[in-house]
């Protein structure tokens, strides 16, 4: 008997756990979740989510570079949890292989023949509040100018700095 009401108990939660839909209620279309209440280590409202995002991987995820994805993720969870905008500041620092990404929609198909599929997230976040720096140094190694990148972008003397400068004034390091 105990056995049976334990197999249904965990049925249960799994099926609740499982017809969650998946969403995305800030930033429309990107990062989508999976709203749970009820769960350990929640977002905490009278918290300040100060985070610095390393953006080097030029893989990705769901059509967007998965840097991307995951800022919007953050954002989508904070959000589903009552966390307001003022309260989430989010820098992202762009290099390696992630740099072609924050090109502008024409450098960007003039290299790969087709529309930035990151152009409409950045925008996106950028209009959240995000700032993104692209690193000087990896756009010189790539013969990109100020010029070619998305302009809700801008340049910083390098990631490293950005990094390092924003961990300094206590951002969390979110690689």
């Amino acid at each position: 008997m105990k056995n049976a009401l334990l197999i249904a108990i965990v049925l249960m939660g799994t099926q609740i756990v499982t017809s969650q839909d998946w969403t995305t209620p800030i930033i429309d279309g990107y990062g989508k979740i999976k709203d749970f209440k009820n769960m350990a280590s929640l977002p905490d409202p009278t918290k300040e989510y100060n985070v610095v995002f390393d953006l080097k991987d030029e893989r990705e995820m769901e059509g967007t570079n998965i840097g991307y994805f995951k800022i919007a993720r953050l954002i989508n969870m904070l959000g589903a949890n009552g966390i307001s905008a003022d309260k989430v500041h989010i820098v992202a620092a762009i290099h390696g292989g992630a740099t072609f990404t924050a090109l502008n929609n024409e450098k960007y198909k003039a290299k790969y023949e087709k529309e930035n599929p990151n152009a409409e997230v950045i925008k996106l976040l950028k209009d959240y509040g995000v700032q993104f720096y692209v690193c000087a140094q990896a756009t010189a190694a790539r013969g990109i100018e100020a010029n070619d990148l998305n302009p809700n972008t801008e340049l910083g003397l390098s990631a490293m700095m950005v990094l390092a400068n924003y961990q300094i004034d206590g951002y969390i390091l979110m690689p």
